[in-house]
This record gives structure tokens, C-alpha cells and sequence, in this order.
């Protein structure tokens, strides 16, 4: 019979090609509660599992240009804190607008906008903010678009401007655009004028 320890690392080398952080009850499948955590307390030990934060435990990734362990993907571990919470979540308006190349203001904290409870967790040495925000807000969540309207949100209407249309018009992806269109009744007034001009001009119809 495979030991339990060696269940875990297969099943967390199986998920993403390893790239992926699991909980205990990701593996309450194996067996008891009390025997994942003892197999991971001692993978840990062993260096074939690494404990990220509370909880959460990767597989150990060696980076040759660091030519040292890589520190954990961010995303990956909001993915697992997504499960663990079962919550919904988005990246704030800052963080969009540097990941759509808007700003070069770089956030001095990791932070999402979620419809669960406000908190913070440290992992890898680093903190993930979660910040409660309203239904309206968060009906965003899971579209394609989220982080286009969190942007513009953040830039408000007077540095929304011309530049930045045109950016969104070049860097976006059809269904990015199309997403827009289709939910743009959702949107500010001055918000909307932005979105005609993002898609209307390039034919992406409703």
C-alpha cells in the first residue's frame, strides 16, 4: 500500500503540472484529519513539501536565475484562499490598472476586492489583503472585463483620457471588448462613453 505521505506529493505534483497549493481538506480524501496533518508536517521536514503561509503547502521549486528556492506564485495561493473561503474575489483598482500597463505605480500591498469578510494572510513572508466591498461592486467577479472596469474605477473620469483608451483598444482581447459591449448598461455614465469608444470603433458589436 502507498504510504499517505507519498498520496499527497503525487496528488500535488497531478494539479497544474505541480504548480498548485493545497489545503489539509484537499486531502481528506486519503484519510483522517489528524493523519494528513501529521504525512504533512513531516513532508515538510523532509523538504518535499514547503508550508507557504497557515495551512497552505506547495512543492518546493528550485530557481536557477535566483539560484535559489522560487518563492511561491501569489496566484496560485489565492486560488487555494478562494477555496478555502469560498469567496469571489477581484484585483483592486490599482493593481489592474498596472497589469493593463495604465500606471506605472506599482501597490505597495497585494490586494483583492471580495465579497467574504475583510482580512489579511501572510504568505511567504509577504501580506494578501482581502477588502470587503458591496454586491454591486462584485458582480463584476469572474467576468472577463473585471479587471478593465476596476481600472478605469480607480483612474476615475478625468484621468481616463484619451491615452488610456486608446492602450485598452490596442492591448485588449476580443473578448475582453466584447464583455464590455454587452454589460456596459452596468457601467457610470462616463464609463460607458469609454466603452463605446473602446469597442464601437474597432466593430465589436453587443
Amino acid at each position: 500500500m502507498v504510504p499517505m505521505a507519498d498520496r499527497i506529493v503525487e496528488k500535488v505534483c497531478a494539479y497544474a503540472r505541480g504548480s498548485w497549493v493545497g489545503m489539509p481538506k484537499d486531502f481528506l480524501d486519503l484519510g483522517s484529519r489528524a493523519a494528513v496533518d501529521q504525512a504533512l508536517s513531516r513532508l515538510v521536514k523532509s523538504g518535499r513539501l514547503r508550508r507557504v503561509g497557515r495551512g497552505l503547502y506547495d512543492r518546493p521549486r528550485f530557481s536557477p536565475v535566483l539560484n535559489q528556492s522560487a518563492p511561491v506564485d501569489l496566484n496560485v495561493v489565492v486560488d487555494a484562499l478562494k477555496r478555502r473561503y469560498r469567496i469571489q474575489i477581484m484585483p483592486n483598482g490599482l493593481q489592474a490598472a498596472n497589469q493593463l500597463g495604465l500606471t506605472t505605480a506599482v501597490p505597495a500591498k497585494t490586494c483583492y476586492l471580495t465579497d467574504g469578510a475583510s482580512r489579511t494572510v501572510r504568505v511567504g513572508g509577504r501580506s494578501i489583503q482581502f477588502r470587503h466591498v458591496s454586491p454591486r461592486v462584485m458582480q463584476w467577479a469572474g467576468r472577463a472585463a473585471a479587471p478593465v472596469v476596476q481600472a478605469l474605477h480607480w483612474l476615475g473620469p478625468d484621468a481616463a483620457n484619451d491615452r488610456v483608451v486608446a492602450i485598452l483598444k490596442r492591448r485588449l482581447p476580443d473578448a475582453v471588448k466584447q464583455d464590455l459591449r454587452q454589460n456596459r448598461d452596468d457601467l457610470p455614465r462616463w464609463m460607458r462613453r469609454l466603452v463605446d469608444d473602446i469597442t464601437v470603433a474597432q466593430g465589436v458589436s453587443a
